[in-house]
């Protein structure tokens, strides 16, 4: 069973948390993580994007002028997607991007991820993370004192006063432990876990 010590926010170690090895102790598969992220931004995408075809455009469908004898290229619509105004050809049109892949994936995706950080060192565990006051300075600080510039917080519930604090400092991220994905976990360098939220992480991946 992996084990990572346990700190305060004042960075000394209070003791230390036993991991559950079906949790912290996966063995990553690259191409499934891929295939999540692939799935996770395939879903952001709005697919909104509409053009007009010479069908839905508006303007006269009447011929522009005679077929022969002008001493210009015919012509048959000023819809025509070679004059200006008319329609678009082959343009896009609303669709839907997403991917589909199983629950048991993406949970196992998202377990990947994890042990991926804790197989590097890159996982800290902290006690607590309850800041008095909103205020940026005192999280940089606290931050500084663990020297690390870039990480998700992963937190049991939402902490206003946390999520406030770091909002504007560039390379951080708070999210409570049900909003956890794959995507961000790779995307920050490191990763601080509250001791409350593993629990709630266990319960979640694991059952």
């Amino acid at each position: 069973m992996p084990v990572a010590d346990l700190f305060n926010i004042k960075h000394e170690k209070v003791g230390e948390v036993v991991l559950n090895d079906d949790l912290f102790g996966v063995k990553v598969d690259p191409h499934l993580l891929h295939s999540v992220v692939r799935m996770q931004l395939a879903s952001r995408r709005a697919g909104n994007a509409c053009t007009k075809t010479r069908v839905e455009v508006s303007g006269s469908s009447a011929k522009p002028f005679k077929q022969k004898g002008t001493g210009r290229a015919r012509s048959g619509s000023k819809r025509s997607p070679l004059w200006r105004g008319g329609g678009v050809s082959h343009g896009p049109k609303p669709r839907d991007y997403s991917l589909k892949l199983s629950k048991k994936s993406r949970r196992l995706g998202l377990r990947m991820a994890i042990s991926a950080r804790m197989a590097e060192n890159n996982l800290m565990v902290i006690d607590n993370f309850m800041l008095d006051e909103i205020k940026t300075k005192k999280f940089v600080s606290i931050m500084d004192g663990f020297e690390i510039n870039n990480a998700l917080i992963v937190v049991p519930e939402r902490l206003e006063t946390l999520e406030k604090s770091s909002r504007n400092v560039h390379g951080f991220k708070v999210l409570p432990s049900v909003g956890l994905n794959v995507f961000d976990v790779l995307n920050h360098k490191h990763l601080i876990l509250l001791q409350n939220s593993i629990e709630q992480l266990e319960k979640r991946l694991l059952s």
